[in-house]
């Protein structure tokens, strides 16, 4: 190799003899607080939140207008299910490796993520366009691969616009588009309703504003400096930086990946975290589905239902995951461990009110006013304690991560999640198959799976989150997992998991596939 070529690294190296290799580029050198002006982390914190709101928006045309893309497109039960879940899931999981890895590679985060968005605007205006069941699913398995990589490219850059304290608030801005995503579906599903507009011409508009947007975010977002993970702050034992020659880019890339793996299955808390965080969005995305639906069928006599279920979620849940990241924040000093203790004992005590919206109408002995006032209040309570978690949780995982790969390993931590919750949309969706979507049985039904996979989701996850409270403070120690991964342990561990986990999203979507044939 010509000598010419060779690049020269930085190399920290922990207590542990992992190495964390940074480019010897100013541009890519690591800071301990960043010094990005105000006026600039506002504009990109906004525009970070609108093409991550648009992204997650077509859920939503077809949790609220589940019955319209139906009917229209002439779906089975099944075939919803299979939209609504690994259609999407399993693309949106594995493209979003190559994708986070090209992005921490070329540190080009924000081009990424601009030909990201108009790739999947241009998707959802497709979706649009669909008049049958294989073209709305080709446009929304094009939608996965554009929308893979939109989360971690937008918490990766919000850990770096701002000091690690303020990184948890910052974060939860940006969920905030999943609530005001539900409030706007809510309150165009009743307009639409109002006005005989068909549910497509949402996704069409929604499709012209993403690519608007995604300019938006490349005159106007920078790619900030990488900062340095808490691992490394509150780790004494950094030694570093010492000066590395690798043969060439191509070498120095596939170490890195081969890095973060490695870093990821040497934490203490990686492994109990993803699946916490996994079973919490099984019960979040089952909810956000079917919910809609089950309640408009369950009360049809209140036209506005749907309209303030949307304030309700936007409104409550906003508040609710802001609260989240700024507890977080303010309590910083303290304590790190307050996104775990938020989630878990908050996922508990929500489930007892999801319950209690399910039966709300039981509960008022079949009184629909009577009925809809339950509804709503368990509902703001069932919200304000359940939606702390997303800022908190995802900017904790992303600042324990390795600064220079952290795009990738928030990537993996998505994969995981997503081949997780992914799975509730299809298991409803068949255990509905054969059932009359008009039907009371198909009401009953509902109910049931609903009260069974958001409950099990959120009480698996409470009690991997409290059990994943020591692990972390390990990892925040740099106390990961001596030596090398042996198979008869740790490294096996592993291995078996992604199998179970392969093979649960092979059966479900091949199962789906049959009954949609």
């Amino acid at each position: 190799m010509d000598a010419k070529k060779e690049e020269k690294l930085v190399v920290y190296t922990n207590h542990d003899g992992q190495q964390l290799s940074e480019d010897g580029d100013n541009n890519r050198s690591l800071t301990t607080n960043p010094n990005i002006p105000f006026w600039r982390i506002f504009i990109s914190l906004i525009l970070l939140f609108l093409n991550y709101f648009l992204a997650q928006y077509d859920k939503f045309i077809l949790s609220y207008f589940q019955d319209d893309v139906i009917s229209s497109l002439h779906l089975s039960s099944a075939s919803y299910g299979l939209l609504s879940g690994y259609a999407t899931g399993i693309v949106y999981a594995l493209l979003a490796l190559p994708t986070a890895f090209v992005a921490d590679y070329t540190s080009a985060r924000v081009w990424v993520l601009t030909a990201a968005a108009i790739w999947w605007s241009l998707c959802a205006i497709f979706q649009g366009l669909s008049h049958n069941f294989w073209q709305i699913l080709l446009a929304r398995i094009g939608m996965g691969i554009g929308q893979a990589p939109v989360e971690a490219l937008s918490v990766s850059m919000i850990s770096d616009l701002m000091g690690r304290k303020y990184v948890f608030f910052g974060a939860s801005v940006l969920y905030v588009g999943v609530y005001i995503g539900e409030a706007v579906s809510g309150q165009i599903a009743v307009a639409f309703a109002r006005t005989g507009t068909p549910w497509n011409t949402a996704l069409i508009a929604i499709g012209i504003v993403g690519v608007v947007v995604a300019l938006l975010v490349r005159v106007f977002v920078r790619e900030p400096k990488r900062q340095i993970s808490l691992v490394m702050a509150n780790n004494l034992d950094y030694q570093g930086p010492t000066s590395a020659i690798v043969p060439s880019r191509v070498v120095t890339a596939r170490k890195d990946m081969l890095s973060t793996f490695r870093y990821i299955a040497h934490m203490e808390s990686f492994y109990v975290l993803v699946l916490s965080a996994g079973f919490r969005q099984l019960g979040g995305n089952v909810f956000g589905y079917y919910m809609p639906s089950y309640l408009s069928k369950l009360y049809p006599s209140q036209p506005s239902l749907l309209s303030r279920y949307g304030i309700i979620v936007g409104v409550v849940g906003s508040v609710a995951v802001l609260a989240g990241g700024l507890l977080t924040s303010l309590m910083w000093s303290r304590t790190k461990l307050i996104p775990l203790y938020l989630t878990a004992i908050g996922g508990m005590i929500s489930s007892v009110f999801v319950l209690l919206m399910l039966f709300s109408l039981e509960a008022s002995h079949g009184n629909q006013d009577r009925g809809i006032e339950i509804l709503y209040g368990t509902m703001s309570i069932a919200y304000l304690t359940a939606e702390l978690w997303l800022g908190a949780v995802n900017s904790l995982v992303a600042l324990l991560l390795p600064p220079r790969t952290k795009t990738f390993g928030l990537a993996v931590w998505s994969l995981v999640q997503v081949l997780i919750y992914s799975s509730g949309p299809e298991i409803i969706g068949l255990a509905l198959r054969k059932t009359d979507s008009t039907s009371s049985a198909y009401l009953e039904k509902t109910r049931i799976a609903l009260a069974v996979v958001i409950s099990v989701g959120y009480w698996l996850a409470g009690v991997g989150f409290l059990l994943a409270v020591p692990l972390v403070k390990k990892d925040l120690a740099g106390q990961f997992v001596e030596g090398r991964l042996r198979w008869g342990g740790r490294k096996g561990g592993f291995f078996a998991g992604g199998c179970v986990l392969g093979a649960l999203v092979v059966s479900l979507f091949t199962v789906s596939i049959y009954y949609k044939a």
